[in-house]
């Protein structure tokens, strides 16, 4: 079972496994019709699509974020009419670095499905390494995909209400995936207002990928993210982004270096900054 990430030799071995599931993620929040396109063009073979709008996220209202969080019963609805069961295997990819795959990462966690792997490299690595493309949609048999208990770290669930109560706690460590710059307020080009939310760190999603694509070792990860825990307790991280979907890939370099029970602010920047009464830094 894979539960952090897998490389490309091993997925090719289970290619033809029925047992097993590849989920193509693609996509650029400035068009989102990019990842059906490239899909259809090429994809690794056996791999199926899902839509981070569509698929990953529910109806925006204009306060609760940019990707706000899809009906969980939905979802699992959707999984298992993908082909997706409780025992799947599922393995997934992008080619932005992980930013888009880690949430359906975090989503199968979030609805109990610990077999989720995501491909180190991503596409990109794929490409590189001369691994097998297909143009093929495939059609998998629906499978019954039950709702699991959610995995124990990810229960607490964070909202905007409950970290502007908790803002001033000297237990919590609040990490902003954004860029260095957006985390500064600076080419602020996505949301209406630059800045971030006070007492937030920044670690940029980036910064946990090497040049070739692939992940930072576990030692250097957890070396890094201890250092800018700066002595809290992994339970007491909560990681944000600009709506909830970069963060998760800062949630998945946690758990491969053994840093276990961060949570995830869905709303983000996106729905904190909406609302002018929340404070701003």
């Amino acid at each position: 079972m894979f539960e952090t990430l897998i490389d490309g030799a091993t997925l090719q071995d289970h290619l033809h496994d029925p047992a097993w599931c590849v989920v193509d993620l693609r996509h650029q929040l400035a068009d989102t019709s990019y990842g059906e396109r490239v899909y259809a063009a090429s994809h690794v073979p056996g791999a199926i699509f899902l839509h981070l709008d569509r698929d990953l996220s529910g109806p925006m209202t204009g306060t609760n974020g940019r990707h706000p969080l899809p009906d969980m019963q939905s979802l699992a609805t959707r999984l298992g009419e993908a082909g997706i069961g409780n025992d799947t295997q599922v393995v997934v990819y992008d080619d932005a670095q992980g930013m888009i795959a880690g949430r359906l990462w975090w989503l199968l966690r979030l609805l109990g499905h610990r077999k989720v792997a995501y491909l180190d490299g991503g596409f990109p690595l794929w490409l590189a390494e001369g691994r097998p493309l297909s143009a093929e949609v495939p059609v998998r048999p629906a499978a019954p995909f039950r709702r699991g208990d959610l995995v124990p770290a990810l229960a607490d669930r964070v909202d905007a209400d409950w970290l502007l109560g908790h803002l001033d706690s000297p237990d919590l460590c609040l990490i902003d995936a954004r860029g260095p710059d957006r985390f500064r307020g600076e080419n602020e080009t996505i949301d209406p207002v630059a800045g971030h939310i006070p007492g937030a760190r920044n670690r940029c999603f980036k910064d946990n990928i090497e040049a070739d694509g692939r992940f930072k070792p576990a030692a250097v990860l957890r070396s890094e993210y201890l250092a800018l825990m700066a002595g809290s307790d992994p339970k007491d991280v909560v990681v944000q982004c600009g709506s909830g979907v970069s963060a998760c890939l800062n949630l998945l370099a946690m758990e491969v270096a053994g840093l276990h029970g961060a949570k995830l602010y869905a709303g983000s920047w996106s729905e904190w900054c909406c609302d002018p009464s929340r404070p701003v830094a």
